[in-house]
């Protein structure tokens, strides 16, 4: 039997006006409470049954649109940055304010552009990521067009991300197969087995204090993407050493892939050249303040949000013979992510995640439909979260650990060596199956019928 974590200091000493900003969901503590975690069985075409054919289609002129508004958004909003300095010294004199009154507004309205070209570019980033794919439009071409464009703005190499991106969604929460936010093992941390280790062990080991982990935190949300790009930082460590998605020759990618990624490789350069030359012919400061610090906070975004998607202290990882692909889906958080602007900037990308994973191709606009029709499927083992994001952030940061070394299915464990759920199997009882068949969830990959997996990555769209 595992040892169960004990609640969060937050939700013990939290009691005032804004205590719910620091509180689990219901919908949170309600899979904490089902402790005993038996692997799902739901057949990915009873998810597809239940899905209306129209759903699927994609309608080009009004992913444009979304394109178009998107981009248009971004460019109001340089506009009003070039501006700035002109309505902070209008603001200040209409106030009677002298040089510091206009430095607070000139501060305050960058920290405003900041803010909201960050929230744009990293939606950028989320229509390219449609397009990769191929969610858009029914035609290959305006997707690698839009992608292109769209990835290479924010410093993405469309080609080489959408490849593993692929693999990822082929191999969600496959401890062998999935590409990023590879968790840390007990081995890999050197903590004696669980049987042995005694609360100093942990302590002396992966305790840390909240500053240090905050410290981590920001270094991770702020370029832990890139890095990732640069030398597969938190990438599956089946790959070697100098492991990069700019290396046409990487294991990550096969030799039919090599002109793509030289082409993503050539894209990134340009980029790069029309940054220098804007600084050139301006300066770096304000290349700086319009591009690169929006630039630097959209990654947060991204990180915040791709890192929520599957790292839970309730939501499970596989070890090869365990895993199937709707487990896999099933290994998904939905989250309601900054509320309207999550859904408006970053079309969705966490509301509907669950959807997206079963069905990659099918548009974001159509997802939330998708997400209501396919709910009643997969019953309680659809995972939606309302907790705030920060928190949710910092609750899976800090909770998210380590896990275990063996085991078929395994659940993060904090710094205490304590986890929330634990596997019951080997094999599923009746009543815990949500239709489709019975499935032992130990079984090897030789007794499975490679049909299946093949299936359902067609039905997905993979």
């Amino acid at each position: 039997m595992l040892p169960k974590a004990k609640g969060h200091h937050f939700n013990k000493q939290s009691s005032g006006p804004l205590s719910w900003l620091v509180r689990d969901a219901p919908e949170y503590e309600q899979r904490k409470q089902r402790t005993q975690f038996i692997p799902p069985n739901i057949s990915i075409k009873d998810v597809h049954a239940a899905v209306p054919r129209h759903l699927f289609e994609k309608n080009t002129a009004k992913s444009l649109f979304y394109v178009g508004r998107h981009v248009a958004l971004s460019i109001l909003f340089y506009l009003f940055a070039i501006h700035i300095d002109y309505i902070a010294w209008n603001i200040a004199s209409a106030l009677n304010w002298g040089l510091s009154g206009r430095s607070a507004v000139s501060w305050g309205l960058w920290a405003l552009y900041w803010f909201w070209q960050s929230i744009t570019f990293a939606g950028m980033w989320t229509l390219g990521h449609e397009c990769g794919h191929d969610a858009l439009s029914q035609y290959p071409w305006v997707n690698i067009i839009l992608g292109m464009g769209l990835h290479t703005w924010v410093l993405t190499p469309y080609f080489a991300w959408r490849v593993t991106h692929r693999s990822h969604h082929k191999g969600a929460n496959n401890l062998a197969r999935d590409e990023t936010y590879h968790p840390f093992t007990r081995a890999d941390l050197k903590l004696p087995d669980a049987n042995v280790a005694t609360p100093m062990d942990y302590k002396e080991l992966i305790e840390e204090t909240p500053l240090f982990t905050l410290f981590k935190m920001v270094i991770r949300q702020f370029l832990g993407f890139q890095l990732y790009l640069i030398h597969n930082r938190k990438g599956n460590p089946k790959y070697p050493p100098g492991t990069s998605h700019y290396k046409p020759a990487s294991k990550l990618f096969k030799p039919k892939d090599r002109n793509s990624i030289i082409i993503s490789d050539i894209a990134i350069g340009c980029m790069l050249l029309f940054l220098a030359v804007w600084s050139y012919r301006t300066n770096f400061g304000n290349v700086w303040d319009l591009y690169f610090v929006p630039w630097l906070w959209a990654h947060n975004w991204i990180v915040m949000f791709t890192y929520l998607q599957h790292s839970d202290p309730t939501v499970p990882y596989y070890r090869e013979k365990s895993w199937t692909f709707a487990r896999g889906a099933l290994a998904t958080v939905d989250r309601p992510v900054f509320g309207w602007i999550g859904r408006f900037f970053w079309h969705g990308i966490a509301h509907d995640h669950v959807a997206h994973h079963f069905f990659v191709n099918i548009p974001f606009y159509n997802l939330p439909q998708v997400t209501k029709a396919i709910k009643p499927v997969l019953g309680e083992y659809y995972c939606y979260d309302s907790t705030p994001t920060l928190y949710a952030l910092w609750r899976s940061f800090t909770q998210c650990t380590f896990i275990e070394s063996e085991g078929d299915v395994v659940f993060f464990k904090n710094q205490r060596g304590e986890a929330l759920r634990e596997y019951v199997g080997p094999e599923t009882s009746s009543s815990a199956c949500v239709g489709g068949p019975k499935f032992n969830a130990s079984r090897s990959v030789g007794d499975r019928d490679e049909e299946t997996e093949a299936d359902a990555l067609k039905i997905a769209g993979l």
